[in-house]
């Protein structure tokens, strides 16, 4: 697979969704209610036993032990681990609410918890927390179970304990491995930990371990990142996430405590993100999309390359599309053709719960214009090409009407040989896929209307 070159990168590395759903969460609106989700679980129970896909289920654990500077993500910054009881206290009223619209035994193919930190929580609170879950839903056997995993909070002991628990896949959030890096956004961890942790892992024969690294942080240089990659490949992890730091401490606190000087500048991060690519390659990962690649085993590879990869909350997956019930603060879900998404404090996400309430803070019904295009923008994300037909089959429409400016617009990412448009479909090139956003923001009527980008992340 080709190496992007420093002019492609600078051209399309712009912020985009990530496109884990469309339309985006920043199109959820609060107009959306808690009767609307219990209707759409309502008309998932009534409909035909066979129509049913297993659900996905992802639980969000916000509670970190300390702050790392650079995240992003829904968190809470506690040493006071009694508030993971009441958390799970809560969590069992909101699986309640679940299965009293559900039913209890609805099949389960997808788990992933994530945060924050779910490893916050105790071996005998992760023990409460599948238990209540076991006692909602039916595990499918041969699914997917994974679990975010922060090294600095488990030990071999307590990966032994996650394998018992059913967690078939880990994800250890690593980001750089140079201690400088590590110092300037406050998360320190020993190589050698984690070095200890992943021999720990392969011995216990988990399905999948991921790592989790990031580029642009303060205090990286090209060179220090090469000993990370280095590093990284002498482990080998079975699938590698990469990304590229953003630095918005407009929407994000924590990145004010950042030292802005000691971000590397374009070049640099042109060229660890150029590095990494080629690194991996040589390596033997396998690009899956975006900033996510695997060895060439690994169930998401073999996915690709027979078009059975999908997109949803959480990221790439080899489940079939299916709905997705989001547990805990914050949590988004996607019920039938609706998206809904927690409360995103403590106190009103309990508050709503304390009510008997399901706790939906804002959500979205999807138009049919929607659908449409949430489906054109699946299968670029996943498959890179697209068959018009089966969208004008799909949705009764004709394709090159329906999108005749956005075929227009694809003519400038033709030019520069992203992607190849026939009569009969479109095709991401092998060089277009590291910029598949790019393709599938052409299709996003929202994103093509406002031009606002700036919330997004990086591309690359």
């Amino acid at each position: 697979m080709p190496i992007p070159t420093h002019e492609l990168i600078r051209r399309f590395d712009v912020p985009g969704p990530r496109y884990t759903t469309y339309p985006t969460a920043d199109r959820f609106v609060e107009a959306f209610t808690p009767e609307q989700l219990a209707q759409a679980l309502a008309q998932r129970r009534n409909g035909a036993a066979a129509m049913r896909v297993p659900l996905s289920v992802y639980v969000h654990i916000p509670f970190c032990e300390s702050l790392c500077y650079y995240c992003s993500c829904h968190k809470i910054i506690t040493r006071q681990h009694a508030h993971g009881e009441t958390y799970l206290h809560y969590l069992g009223r909101e699986l309640d609410l679940y299965t009293a619209h559900l039913g209890t035994g609805q099949a389960v193919s997808q788990l992933d918890l994530g945060g924050g930190s779910p490893t916050f929580l105790s071996d005998g609170e992760l023990r409460k927390l599948m238990a209540m879950l076991r006692r909602s839903f039916q595990f499918a056997a041969g699914g997917d179970y994974s679990i975010e995993v922060d090294p600095r909070t488990v030990d071999s002991a307590r990966l032994s304990t996650l394998a018992e628990l059913g967690f078939n896949r880990l994800s250890f959030g690593v980001q750089d491995f140079d201690p400088a890096v590590q110092k300037a956004v406050h998360r320190i961890q020993p190589a050698e930990q984690v070095f200890s942790l992943m021999a720990a892992a392969r011995l216990i024969d988990f399905e999948s371990i991921n790592m989790d690294l990031i580029h642009g942080l303060p205090k990286q240089t090209p060179e220090s990142f090469d000993r990370t990659l280095a590093q990284v490949l002498e482990l080998r992890p079975d699938s590698i996430a990469l990304y590229a730091y953003d630095h918005l401490p407009q929407h994000f606190k924590p990145q004010r405590r950042i030292d802005v000087a000691a971000l590397p500048d374009p070049r640099a991060r042109l060229c660890m993100q150029s590095h990494s690519f080629s690194a991996f390659q040589h390596a033997g990962y396998v690009y899956i999309g975006m900033d996510h690649f695997a060895l060439p085993d690994h169930a998401l590879a073999v996915a690709k390359r027979q078009g059975r990869l999908h997109r949803n909350s959480q990221g790439y997956s080899i489940q079939p599309d299916a709905d997705l019930i989001g547990l805990g603060v914050s949590a988004i879900g996607k019920v039938g053709a609706t998206y809904s998404q927690n409360a995103k404090t403590l106190d009103t996400y309990y508050d709503d719960l304390q009510q008997g309430r399901l706790p939906v803070a804002r959500g979205l019904a999807l138009s049919r214009d929607d659908l449409v295009r949430r489906s054109v923008i699946m299968a670029l994300m996943c498959q890179g090409q697209l068959e018009f037909e089966s969208i004008e089959l799909g949705y009764l429409i004709d394709f090159k009407c329906y999108f005749a400016a956005e075929l227009e617009l694809l003519c400038g990412l033709q030019a520069q040989g992203l992607v190849e448009v026939s009569d009969t479909g479109l095709q991401v090139t092998a060089m277009g896929c590291y910029f598949v956003r790019s393709v599938a923001m052409v299709f996003d009527r929202y994103l093509q209307a406002d031009r606002t980008r700036a919330r997004f992340s990086r591309i690359i």
